[in-house]
């Protein structure tokens, strides 16, 4: 035979079979064909065959295929391995010729796994000789319609996939030459490249022109800044590792055979991070989110990544709403609430005509019912969107063609409305259309997409007449997405597609409803026994879209924006001080002092011990200071309440009033009575100027735990279980004795109450009880809004937040955890390794005392302990701050008071 000249790569379909083989032909190797045996030349030599030419001169285009009696000759790359390379093109040909679906993906499992077992990773491409195998195991790199079998290996330092066929992976964010060569595109979010789906057949590309490739994935764990275990195939044996902490696109995506392999190397990476990062939660980015520190856009890609969605997987693809609703007008309006889409709609929902005719198909069809007969998100409409970029993934996806002309993205205002008006099209979006790539609506490749019934040819997506170019297409997408209409309703949204109204009767009644396939536990896999029943479930399943893994089971929290914003002030300080009524006169005064306390916050782990003094016998329980900041009131368990002066630096007073301990202590407006709580069941009233009891409060039938005051009522939280609210007007003359307390509520509990506090505006109280219980109150109506199990023990503190949206909650269990107070929803949740006594907090960061004794400054929006401060000998079981935040008093367990204050 004669040595054959280059060719394109062919892709042989059998006949009785979907598999394909494509081979690369190559003029360097002398090896003949004949040589090696009859059978592999029968197997291109059969009757009727059809062969199909992909990518022919590289040029992306539908595939061209040939039928009838051919004969083609080979000559193969391959250094020394002919024979084995031979026999697993055999073996393959036979697993296509299986007439059954499910055989022949377990034929070819088998002869895969076969190969795995016997090869392992290569030890020399360590790093460095120095280190330490912790564990090896089989696995697939997953990447778009591609995965690429090989050896996972995991060491003290590094990770490392290394693919079965030997292939280069290509590890750089793809040049201009790499797109030139590969005729592709990159995105924003989707790396597009034939080297990175394994075909490596079809890039002419040296591997100079390629850039940096390795044989090899190998990622230092230093550098890994987050990790999920993903759903892959229905099944969870994903892991896909970030070493980036905004990127939508992973380093690498692993499929595992094994669910074991996949939890062990997640544990061990995880237990490396414990040290290095913080764990991420969805609660967490929510905090985030509500304060402002991500945006709308940031906000969804984590949500996305939290919900199994990739963009190495179509059918899992990150999935963004439709925002706006207008695309005819010539100018966009963004302070007009009609130029925007209903979030609180799913898009099968926005038109009132097709939805009564869906309905009434839903309620006429047998069990299992559902709305929508396709999905918002698929491998089908993911390409749909990015065919001009990712040409060869629909022609892949298509059996070689593309989609009829009419039918392609050709037009934003033509496929928004087909989403409002046609019978089975219910998308959403995709991150594309939020970046700053414009690849994904120019034809930059000048694919031949075909022509249009009107004879135009496909070529740039036509774009709405506000839009000036791509650009700003894009830019102004951007805006709508991060506009204060959908900041404030995109909660909505997420409840449909991550929160509670994903499944369930919510779903029903938001008209939230499709195919049971689509839902994480759909169907079990594993109880299919029938091969080629399993194989058209799955197929069916990933090639129909999935629904993201729910993330959230109660109503989504909405964001905190300025139209929002309470202009309270802020709870950082004891909230069982009164309010002190503003004058206009004094608004820049405030000004100031917010300004300060602010200023302060950011340097609150400056804060240095200024002086300390040991004035109880017993551990303090309570503080509180006049309004000069003169005079110190502190109670203790050792039955006194003592007064401190400051100035002197001398004891003053000290106060007892029964042979019981006093639990807590507030200042009424004036600064002349102190009222004190007692475990003796009493509260206290105590006239500084007369120095007496004036007057005695006896409302429970156990110990009082905590009290507060405000606009002249008390709140007294009990071991009885019970929290009263009473009407407590101060008597007009200092000194006079006053006998009557009207109880204007009982808020009851099941257990003791050891906590309580409240709302800047004192419409809310947040109670905390000895079985781990936060319980949110209206005061307005004595109503509960929500009740939280928040803590595995008794719960040690609470207080709001400045704008009282959020509750914070210290626990026995070590735990600080932020509550939602508008749903309830547990947002945030940081753990130390020892209790936190109490705390005070300006909305994100927090100053907790510990039951070592040392100050610990909390970053909330980080998730991590930002410093320790060493402090008493004993646990800090009370703390104060001054208005402008920059002075601190604690007491402790040690008995002493110590007084802080912030050097900047």
């Amino acid at each position: 035979m004669e040595k054959m000249e280059p060719m394109d790569t062919l892709q042989r379909r059998y006949p009785g079979g979907s598999h394909s083989l494509s081979v690369r032909l190559h003029s360097s190797s002398s090896f003949k064909l004949s040589q090696i045996s009859t059978s592999f030349s029968s197997l291109f030599t059969e009757n009727n065959p059809h062969v199909y030419f992909i990518k022919e001169h590289n040029i992306v285009a539908p595939y061209k295929i040939e039928r009838g009696t051919m004969e083609y000759v080979f000559e193969l790359d391959v250094s020394g391995k002919v024979e084995g390379v031979v026999e697993t093109l055999l073996q393959l040909h036979r697993a296509s010729c299986l007439d059954k679906l499910g055989d022949q993906t377990a034929m070819i499992t088998a002869i895969l796994q076969s190969r795995l077992a016997r090869t392992s990773f290569d030890k020399n491409r360590f790093q460095s000789v120095s280190e330490k195998l912790h564990m090896e195991c089989k696995a697939e790199m997953v990447t778009p319609l591609v995965t690429n079998p090989g050896h996972v290996c995991i060491t003290d330092t590094n990770l490392y996939f290394q693919p079965l066929n030997g292939y280069p992976i290509c590890i750089c964010r793809l040049s201009s030459q790499c797109r030139a060569a590969c005729g592709t595109a990159v995105t924003g979010q989707l790396q597009f490249c034939c080297c990175d789906a394994g075909n490596i057949f079809s890039c002419t590309m040296t591997s100079g022109s390629r850039g940096h490739t390795k044989p090899m994935v190998q990622i230092t764990l230093h550098d890994v800044r987050r990790i999920y275990k993903r759903r892959h195939g229905l099944m969870p044996l994903g892991l896909e590792v970030f070493c980036t902490e905004d990127d939508l696109c992973s380093d690498v995506y692993l499929k595992f055979y094994e669910r074991q392999d996949r939890d062990d190397l997640y544990f061990y990476i995880a237990t490396y991070l414990e040290h290095h990062v913080a764990e991420r939660t969805a609660e967490g980015y929510t905090l985030q989110w509500q304060r402002g520190l991500l945006s709308n856009y940031q906000y969804l890609l984590h949500l996305n990544t939290l919900a199994d969605r990739s963009c190495n997987d179509l059918s899992q693809y990150p999935v963004f709403p439709w925002v706006v609703g207008d695309y005819s007008s010539s100018e966009l309006d963004l302070s007009n609430p009609g130029t925007f889409r209903d979030l609180s709609k799913p898009v099968g929902a926005l038109n009132k005509e097709r939805l009564e005719r869906l309905l009434t198909r839903y309620q006429e069809m047998p069990e299992p019912k559902f709305m929508y007969g396709s999905h918002y998100s698929s491998p089908g409409y993911v390409l749909f969107y990015l065919v001009r970029i990712a040409p060869e993934y629909m022609l892949c996806l298509q059996n070689g063609r593309f989609d009829n002309a009419d039918r392609m993205f050709n037009s934003i205002a033509e496929t928004w409305k087909n989403c409002l008006d046609g019978a089975t099209d219910f998308k959403e979006l995709i991150p594309e259309f939020y970046g700053d790539d414009v690849s994904f609506l120019v034809n930059s490749l000048k694919l031949d997409l075909g022509k249009r019934q009107g004879g135009q040819m496909v070529d740039d997506v036509e774009l709405p007449p506000w839009a000036r170019s791509p650009e700003d297409f894009l830019q102004k997408s951007r805006d709508a997405l991060e506009s204060d209409y959908v900041s404030e309703h995109l909660h909505e949204w997420i409840d449909l597609v991550f929160g509670y109204k994903q499944k369930g009767r919510d779903a029903v009644g938001a008209h939230n409803v499709f195919h049971p396939l689509t839902y994480e536990g759909g169907v079990d896999l594993n109880s299919i026994e029938d091969p080629d029943e399993k194989v058209a479930m799955l197929t069916q399943i990933l090639e129909f879209g999935q629904t993201p893994k729910q993330l959230f089971v109660t109503p989504h929290p909405r964001r905190i924006t300025p139209k929002f914003k309470s202009l309270a002030q802020p709870s950082s300080y004891n909230a069982s001080t009164a309010d002190t009524p503003v004058s206009p006169g004094e608004e820049s005064f405030e000004d100031l002092t917010e300004e300060s306390r602010t200023l302060a916050w950011s340097n609150i782990t400056r804060l240095q011990l200024h002086e300390q003094h040991k004035i109880h016998k017993e551990a303090v329980t309570g503080i509180a200071v006049s309004r000069s900041g003169s005079s110190v009131f502190t109670t203790s368990q050792d039955s006194t309440l003592k007064m401190f002066s400051k100035e002197s630096k001398m004891l003053q007073r000290s106060i007892s009033f029964s042979n019981m301990a006093l639990s807590s202590c507030l200042l009424l407006p004036g600064d002349a009575t102190v009222v004190s709580s007692s475990w003796d069941n009493n509260v206290y009233f105590y006239s500084i100027a007369f120095g007496r009891r004036q007057d005695t409060l006896m409302g429970h039938d156990d110990a009082v735990s905590k009290i507060c005051w405000h606009d002249n009522r008390l709140y007294s939280a009990s071991w009885d279980s019970t929290v009263k609210v009473w009407s407590g007007v101060p008597a007009e003359m200092p000194g006079s004795r006053r006998h009557q307390f009207d109880l204007l509520a009982e808020l009851e509990h099941d257990v003791s109450v050891d906590t309580i506090s409240l709302s800047a505006a004192s419409t809310l109280l947040a109670s905390g009880t000895r079985e781990g219980t936060v319980t949110i109150w209206d005061l307005t109506a004595a109503t509960v809004l929500h009740q939280i199990p928040c803590h595995s023990g008794t719960v040690c503190d609470t207080a709001f937040s400045p704008d009282s949206r959020h509750v914070l909650s210290a626990g026995e269990d070590g735990c600080l955890n932020v509550v939602d107070v508008q749903t309830g929803m547990l947002i945030s949740s940081m753990t130390s390794e020892e209790p936190q006594r109490c705390f005070l907090w300006d909305g994100n960061s927090v100053l907790s005392g510990s039951q070592s004794g040392e100050l610990l400054v909390w970053d909330l929006l980080g998730g991590k302990i930002r410093e320790r401060i060493q402090g008493h000998t004993g646990a800090v079981t009370c703390m104060w701050m001054n208005d402008q935040c920059s002075s601190v008093i604690t007491g402790g367990e040690d008995r002493q008071i110590m007084f802080w204050k912030l050097q900047y």
